[in-house]
């Protein structure tokens, strides 16, 4: 589909006063690209529902509230950390829950690799000492701006370890925004914020400049 397509199927986050602007489509990376650039993100796959919300969830990116726990296993290099080693299985550990169905279904997974593999969307995998993965965390990054989808741990802080390092490397990068779409009691403690949807929108704006896809940096934090 061309712009101009996009532009018909979604409505304007900027005038479209309710949160669902489309509903169809599929998750090809150039409707993914569209979308993440008017801030709008697919929160389901049969349909695929696709959303802006108002208000909505950021970061700052300096003032992240990690507890001493964290800190702590951080600083005593529990787990190994690594990026966009095992992106689908992310997803995957991502997806998994004991008792509530996931919106992380097999297009969106099929979807967001296809982003991984051209650079657009990025991991970051925690492994235990058995070299087995624990935790992780996936989103989308385009120019200085990060949309953070998933994180999930099968020991204790493992995510919020990765996210910890995925902090510090967006940080290395100079990005501008993180967007963690709607709050949640993890991402409330952790320093997560609510902004109106205009008032995203503008700094979303901002943050993709020429929206080149995120090179990370491999030099220490």
């Amino acid at each position: 589909m061309t712009q101009r397509s996009f532009d018909q199927f979604f409505k304007n986050p900027r005038t479209w006063k309710e949160d669902l602007v489309a509903v169809g489509g599929d998750f090809s990376v150039e409707r993914l690209l569209y979308a993440y650039q008017h801030g709008i993100f697919p929160w389901s796959e049969d349909p695929v529902r696709w959303y802006c919300l108002d208000p909505r969830a950021i970061f700052d990116l300096k003032r992240v509230h990690f507890s001493k726990t964290v800190q702590r296993k951080v600083k005593q290099k529990k787990f190994r950390i690594s990026f966009n080693e095992a992106f689908s299985i992310v997803m995957q550990g991502c997806s998994y829950r004991e008792k509530d169905n996931t919106w992380i279904t097999p297009g969106f997974i099929e979807g967001y690799a296809e982003l991984h593999r051209l650079g657009w969307a990025h991991s970051v995998e925690v492994w235990n000492a058995e070299n087995v993965l624990v935790g992780g965390v996936y989103g989308v990054a385009i120019g200085k701006f990060f949309a953070g989808e998933s994180m999930f741990s099968f020991e204790s802080d493992a995510g919020k370890v990765g996210l910890f390092h995925l902090f510090e490397k967006l940080n290395q990068s100079q990005f501008e925004l993180f967007d963690t779409q709607q709050l949640n009691h993890v991402t409330w403690q952790l320093g997560a914020y609510e902004i109106p949807k205009l008032s995203y929108l503008d700094r979303l704006e901002r943050a993709l400049g020429d929206a080149h896809p995120w090179i990370i940096p491999t030099s220490p934090g």
